[in-house]
């Protein structure tokens, strides 16, 4: 696992990293923050038990045993909290992030592991951070960016900023699309999420349309012909992030939506609010629809019936907005 530095971690943290990797199939980025979350507690604690004047992240925390582990107590938990907020100046997002790091440490150690019989961080109590509401755009904008997005005359364009806004995909998961992966039989489509983790997205009428259209001109390219990739660039590869993001870019300015601060993330979450506002689709149906991967709810989206998330995207207000047809 690249950016560990193993041989500086006690065994039980690298094999937490294992499990996080293996099992949990985080992404390398939760990794990551985990990490780099739980290794400074373990320095914090280290040096304490030390007595040490060494500066905190200079802690070395190889030799950190077992025992030490069994010692921490929910006060060690308040005073690392304390610390990374008076002397690191963490604001209150990075400290609850920190609070769900060892969260998900000691529950490891104590549940998968049975190294200690106790979690100290069961009684932390520390109040969720204050979240924006996320941007999108209304109905009325989002048919306005789709009539201009037809009006530019790419139907590839088209089709992304189509399924954009109707199955509320992420942007790594869009371009990650091959053409095997779409069934026009069963309207469905084949998604990598994050941690590799796939979900079937099902296709509405407008996603349809959008795709037989793109994919028609799509094969007339010789060049092309052997690129498994849904969506190419000019140079006949896979398209990049940066590319699609310019299409939205150029797209939202062009229907005179800029201002707004509308990319294509933003475009997941309207895609999420239009079906949360004009759908059938509750909070656990978008859940399931998104790929969130929060583990605490994983099972809960398994009994969510198939039929249920093909609903949602069939009664997207956008379902059977199809400009193509004026063409």
């Amino acid at each position: 696992m690249k950016s560990y530095n193993n041989d500086s971690n006690p065994e039980f943290l690298n094999e937490y990293l294992v499990h996080l990797k293996v099992v949990k199939m985080l992404s390398e980025r939760t990794i990551n923050e985990y990490y780099f979350d739980t290794r400074l507690f373990l320095k914090y604690v280290h040096k304490n038990n030390k007595n040490s004047d060494t500066e905190t992240e200079d802690i070395d925390i190889t030799d950190m045993s077992v025992d030490e582990l069994k010692g921490i107590s929910v006060t060690d938990i308040y005073n690392f909290i304390f610390y990374v907020s008076d002397e690191r100046q963490n604001d209150q997002r990075t400290r609850y992030r920190k609070k769900s790091s060892l969260k998900s440490f000691f529950r490891y150690l104590m549940k998968t592991r049975h190294i200690i019989e106790n979690d100290p961080t069961g009684d932390i109590d520390m109040p969720s951070p204050k979240t924006a509401l996320p941007k999108f755009l209304s109905l009325d904008e989002s048919m306005k960016l789709l009539e201009t997005s037809n009006n530019r005359d790419s139907l590839r364009d088209y089709c992304m900023i189509t399924l954009l806004l109707n199955c509320g995909m992420r942007l790594s998961e869009l371009i990650s699309i091959n053409i095997r992966d779409i069934d026009f039989l069963e309207n469905r489509m084949k998604i990598v999420g994050k941690g590799n983790k796939e979900r079937m997205v099902y296709l509405n009428n407008a996603c349809i349309s959008a795709l037989k259209n793109y994919l028609e001109i799509r094969k007339e390219n010789p060049k092309a012909v052997d690129e498994p990739a849904l969506f190419i660039s000019n140079q006949n590869k896979r398209i990049s992030k940066r590319r699609v993001q310019q299409v939205v870019e150029n797209t939202v300015k062009a229907a005179e939506l800029d201002g707004k601060g509308i990319t294509t993330h933003k475009l997941r979450h309207t895609a999420a609010t239009l079906m949360y506002q004009y759908g059938a689709a509750d909070i656990l149906t978008l859940k399931e629809l998104l790929g969130h991967s929060s583990t605490s709810t994983t099972e809960i989206y398994t009994h969510l019936d198939s039929e249920q998330v093909r609903n949602a995207i069939e009664e997207n207000p956008l379902a059977n907005v199809d400009f193509n047809k004026n063409k």
